[in-house]
């Protein structure tokens, strides 16, 4: 990604500067309106709590967590920034036609490469001990339910058999 440095107009913008995305408005069917309940008020509208409501308004992107796509080539579209999470989410168009976003990551691997997805009981590529892994499962075919936020990993720290390992949570 680019970075784009400001110039300085003003105190606050000397020196700053932001990374600069793909500028792409978000698929319609990947994103729905999101209600911001409360902001500090109650029933009747008085405010309760103060310092709260505001902001800007945003909407929610559907992002897949169970990447359940099979041995389907997919392509990176765009990178997007997500308003709703502090991380980058990018926009993958697979081969039978299937638009999906996913939160980027710096990964697992199959044959331990970044990007890839393998589960975890994989016994063709075994996982090294430390390697960081993210969104995983805790059931099977339930979606990543652990470590499926924004620069989080578990790291494996004890193999008891092939398919059976201890994870540390952080």
């Amino acid at each position: 990604m680019a970075i784009h440095l400001y110039k300085t107009s003003t105190p606050s913008t000397r020196n700053g500067a932001v990374d600069s995305q793909v500028k792409s408005n978000p698929r319609n069917n990947l994103i729905y309106g999101q209600h911001h309940c409360g902001k500090g008020r109650n029933a009747r509208g008085i405010i309760t709590v103060r310092h709260r409501g505001g902001g800007h308004k945003r909407l929610y992107r559907k992002i897949d967590f169970r990447r359940n796509t099979k041995d389907i080539y997919g392509r990176i579209v765009t990178i997007e920034y997500d308003p709703n999470r502090n991380a980058y989410i990018c926009l993958i168009h697979y081969g039978d036609g299937e638009k999906r976003y996913i939160s980027i990551v710096s990964g697992t691997e199959v044959p331990i490469k970044m990007g890839n997805a393998l589960p975890l009981k994989s016994t063709s590529t075994d996982i090294p001990l430390g390697t960081a892994i993210h969104n995983i499962e805790i059931t099977l075919r339930n979606g990543g339910q652990l470590a499926h936020t924004a620069s989080e990993r578990m790291p494996t720290v004890k193999k008891i058999t092939p398919i059976l390992k201890i994870l540390k949570l952080q």
